[in-house]
């Protein structure tokens, strides 16, 4: 499966699953990234880290290894 952190600025997806072996996944989960939860990537830093995120109506910024973890 692919992550979020490999998708390029104004792609939406649909959360399929989180890594079950992330150390974030409870912390991703409370932000209201569940599974089918609607994603879009709506910037990165120039060296693609940290990721701005939208989801459910909020912007959201993650480390590029927390985003390894969100599986599409």
């Amino acid at each position: 499966m692919k992550n979020i952190s490999e998708l390029e600025i104004g792609k939406s997806v649909r959360v399929k699953g989180l890594d079950n072996n992330s150390a974030v996944k409870r912390k991703l989960m409370d932000m209201g990234i569940t599974l089918g939860a609607e994603i879009k990537v709506t910037g990165k830093a120039p060296l693609g880290d940290p990721i701005e995120l939208s989801v459910r109506g909020y912007k959201l910024t993650l480390r590029k290894k927390e985003a390894e973890a969100i599986l599409i």
